[in-house]
């Protein structure tokens, strides 16, 4: 197995550990009920969503953060915030953080806890592949039973709005090993644009590709932000090329009819790679003009994220391509940088009909574990219960997570991190934001995360010029950014499989290296095109086919079940 050699070769880097010893030695002991009645509400609480245990269950947690903390506001820390004290006072739980791993070496936090085999409680997994180590050395609990009597009626219904493919991660031998985030659907990327860059010039915004070559030549060629000659850069992206946050060139290849890292069903019922279709060959050919023209930046390769952040932040970058939610992150920065300057989200057309294909991103990334042998592996059914359905749903008072909400304070002050929310979650706030503001539903009806949404929203309305720059990223993004999503012509492609096969195990990792390395040397023009066809032959051979036939054998298997039990 790999994922020894993975493991051991994991540094340190990154890594902040809260507490140390071990986790199991730590733990506190929860108190036996002293009568009949306390045994019984426990007993209740331990199989109910919402039930409230007697005793304060504090269970330990290793979680992502994306900070140390110092952008929680009023003195509140990942174990003392809105979120820990609501659940505390809903269901008597609390968490003590033995880790606190940052994003970017989080993969080092999971890997070092396997390798000592000593997990907390309950535990934030970001990588697939250290799930199955879990799995297989026998660290986790099977939460199966736990899901069913303790996840809300709401919860499973949220999850089912995803079908079959949410779980399709977690389960193992029929089990549920784990509980997965949830990506929303309607996800297509935006371009955004400096719009008055636009005025400037006098351009129109753009509606498909063609306007946004033309915009972007003119933004490099007539600098109309003053950078001076050459500074001025073209679309950014990820070297990755494909991102699910923002600087993703999925539109690029989309518009070519190409569907990169997704197994797309033909015609006749049968699995193919989309990146070693004829469309993805046709979309390389695309991007590698435009890197030739200099509409896509010629030193997008040594970009990081943060890098294209900066050069958005510091008016370098008149249009990237990024998500609904891009001005919470990096245009917020962006307009407090440059209150003057002003981005505008434009839905881009990819098909001849006009409607907008693109991938959509697999429905779930990041997962919750419980230990094995844990006293309470049910918790995490009611954590999310109560945080996803009872807080945003039932309850009207929390003003300061509202606020959380309303400033864009640090998500991962919820203790276990993940996401849980309707498939649709962003037209369904779109639309009841729009229909207070047209005066058909009256703001007090509005669930909480909508309502505080709603109310930063106002802000921004009333007075646009002394808006503060949160009010303002909140309207873009609820407002402005999904009104464009909602009335476009969407064609989302989804992946016909986001499990894992034998071959992909032992192949995957390399066949993903080759996969960039080609990708990368094409548009780059260290290679010609026509490599790509040797690019497909390669890719076969080492492993790519014996997968395909794996995964098209298990869509077969899981079409004849379904069969079966319709019958």
């Amino acid at each position: 197995m790999k994922w020894k050699n993975i493991i051991v070769t994991a540094g340190l880097t990154g890594l902040l550990l809260t507490g140390c010893g071990s986790y199991q030695e730590e733990e506190l002991e929860s108190s036996t009920a002293g009568t009949q009645q306390q045994g019984d509400t426990e007993e209740i609480a331990a199989n109910t969503p919402f039930g409230r245990y007697p005793e304060t269950i504090e269970y330990t947690l290793g979680k992502m953060v994306s900070s140390d903390g110092d952008g929680l506001p009023n003195g509140d820390t990942y174990e003392d915030n809105p979120y820990t004290r609501y659940l505390k006072e809903k269901i008597n739980v609390q968490n003590r953080d033995v880790i606190e791993g940052r994003a970017d070496g989080y993969d080092e936090v999971t890997a070092m806890t396997i390798l000592e085999g000593n997990l907390p409680d309950v535990m934030v997994i970001d990588n697939y592949q250290y799930l199955k180590i879990m799995v297989e050395k026998g660290l986790i609990e099977d939460l199966t039973p736990y899901y069913e009597k303790c996840a809300s009626d709401r919860m499973k219904e949220i999850y089912n709005s995803y079908g079959a493919s949410i779980f399709q991660n977690v389960m193992f031998d029929g089990k549920m090993m784990a509980l997965p985030e949830t990506n929303i659907y309607s996800q297509s990327d935006l371009l955004w644009v400096r719009q008055d860059w636009l005025d400037k010039l006098g351009l129109e915004g753009p509606k498909t590709m063609q306007d946004i070559e033309t915009i972007i030549q003119q933004f490099i060629e007539k600098d109309p932000g003053n950078n001076g000659a050459g500074n001025t850069v073209g679309l950014v992206f990820d070297s990755n090329l494909l991102s699910a946050y923002n600087y993703s060139a999925d539109l690029l290849f989309t518009y070519k009819g190409a569907h990169l890292r997704r197994w797309i069903q033909q015609e006749d019922g049968t699995v193919v790679y989309g990146s070693i279709t004829p469309q993805a060959k046709a979309g390389l050919e695309y991007v590698r003009n435009l890197y030739e023209r200099k509409i896509v930046d010629n030193n997008f390769l040594f970009y990081t994220s943060e890098t294209n952040d900066e050069l958005v932040i510091n008016g370098q970058c008149g249009a990237f391509f990024g998500k609904w939610w891009a001005p919470n992150s990096p245009l917020m920065q962006a307009k407090e940088k440059n209150p003057e300057a002003e981005w505008m989200p434009y839905l881009i057309q990819t098909n001849e009909d006009g409607s907008t294909s693109f991938s959509l991103e697999k429905p779930s990334g990041k997962f919750v574990v419980v230990r094995k042998g844990y006293e309470h592996p049910e918790i995490i059914m009611k954590i999310n219960s109560v945080l996803f359905d009872d807080l945003r749903y039932e309850d009207e008072g929390m003003q300061e997570i509202a606020a959380y909400y309303q400033n864009n304070i640090d998500v991962t002050a919820r203790p276990c991190v993940i996401n849980v929310d309707y498939s649709d979650a962003l037209t369904r706030c779109y639309e009841k934001l729009t229909q207070v503001f047209n005066g058909r539903l009256d703001p007090e009806e509005l669930p909480l995360l909508e309502h505080a949404y709603y109310e930063e929203c106002k802000i921004y309305l009333e007075d646009p010029a002394h808006a503060s720059s949160e009010s303002w990223a909140a309207y873009q993004s609820r407002i402005t950014a999904c009104k464009a999503l909602f009335n476009g012509n969407l064609d989302p492609v989804d992946s016909a499989f986001w499990g894992e096969t034998d071959t992909m195990e032992e192949k995957w990792e390399e066949l993903e290296a080759l996969e960039k390395e080609v990708f990368l040397k094409i548009i780059l023009g260290e290679q010609p095109l026509e490599y790509f066809d040797q690019f497909v032959e390669e890719w076969k051979q080492q492993g790519g086919e014996t997968i395909t036939n794996e995964i098209n054998q298990y869509i077969q298997n899981d079409k004849a079940v379904s069969i079966l039990m319709k019958n």
